[in-house]
């Protein structure tokens, strides 16, 4: 039978110590002679000791951990915001622990209340709202919520959003130049807030342009939406430019109109998508999209947990058109 973690208890032991201070030496800032310190180190490398960091985080009635929950986490767009957050995180000696929403529905509230049993010093929302119940939990906790790409009406909340308005008027803009007369939207069937914003603004600009659109929503936030999409869509000749709401929907929309409704990307059809994941620089794509920096988004929210402060901080990211190979010039 395989034997359990080497104790503070044994540390101490091997080194002729209390156990208090085998505590004091790996705690910052605690009182220890130099002497009682070489010692536990000594006798912690010898042993193999390792702290317990999520006792140590209960004691303290604090952890160093940052919970994050999101949905839909194999997507580019999450996987990218991850793997930069969590990067940022431990170089600020902090932990992520994730949670996976995509079985919460709607509800993501017992997930952020599991994270609150963790003792979690934050928590942020990569996908889903919040109910105002977990959001007054959050405060009386003195536990800091922040949100990606979500908006909500509270005066004590961080929000971190790209502008997505102004990314939809530029995709409108870009489609515009295009010489485009019938344009489709292309939306997943979430209705994200997100997706929402993007959809609304770019409808209201091209009504100021006098550009007929055909809305389209449906399925999940996938390659094979946009697919779909792209096969019913474009069933109706006249439709010559889409806006697809993100780059993932836009990567299937571009195969269907390419491969089975025979389409010449840009000659006869312009795609603009929303996001610039990495796969939209691929060769075999090489999509005209609108960039979210997914840097300045991940600055904004580290930013935000070292405020001091817990009123709303609401940052909005700018966006910028990225040219490549699908929009008529």
């Amino acid at each position: 039978m395989a034997r359990g973690f080497v104790t503070a208890e044994e540390v101490a032991k091997r080194a002729g110590v209390s156990r208090s201070a085998v505590s004091r030496t790996f705690t910052p800032g605690a009182s220890v002679s130099q002497t009682v310190r070489r010692k536990v180190l000594k006798a912690a490398r010898e042993l193999g000791y390792r702290v317990n960091r999520l006792a140590q985080g209960l004691n303290n009635d604090r952890s160093n951990l940052i919970g994050v929950v999101g949905a839909n986490l194999s997507a580019p767009f999450h996987a990218k915001q991850l793997d930069l957050l969590s990067i940022g995180l431990l170089r600020r000696g902090l932990q992520c622990l994730l949670l996976n929403a995509a079985d919460a529905r709607k509800d993501i509230a017992p997930l952020i209340e599991l994270l609150f049993e963790f003792r979690a010093q934050a928590i942020i929302v990569l996908s889903g709202e919040p109910p105002e119940s977990i959001v007054d939990q959050c405060i009386a906790n003195g536990v800091r919520l922040i949100l990606i790409n979500q908006k909500i009406d509270r005066t004590d909340t961080s929000m971190v959003l790209s502008d997505d308005s102004r990314g939809a008027d530029l995709a409108a803009l870009r489609l515009i130049e295009a010489r485009c007369k019938k344009v489709a939207v292309v939306s997943s069937g979430s209705h994200t807030p997100a997706q929402v914003r993007r959809t609304t603004a770019f409808k209201q600009k091209m009504a100021t342009a006098g550009i007929e659109v055909v809305a389209w929503s449906g399925g999940t936030t996938s390659y094979e939406s946009g697919y779909q999409a792209g096969c019913e869509l474009l069933v109706d000749e006249a439709i010559d430019g889409a806006f697809c709401v993100t780059d993932l929907l836009a990567l299937g929309f571009l195969d269907a109109a390419r491969t089975e409704m025979h389409r010449r990307v840009p000659a006869d059809l312009s795609v603009v998508g929303f996001d610039d994941i990495p796969q939209a620089g691929w060769k075999s794509y090489e999509l005209t999209t609108v960039a979210q920096s997914f840097t300045a988004l991940t600055d904004h929210v580290l930013t935000a947990l070292e405020s001091d402060e817990m009123e709303t901080r609401l940052q909005v990211v700018p966006v910028t058109m990225v040219e490549r190979k699908t929009a008529r010039r």
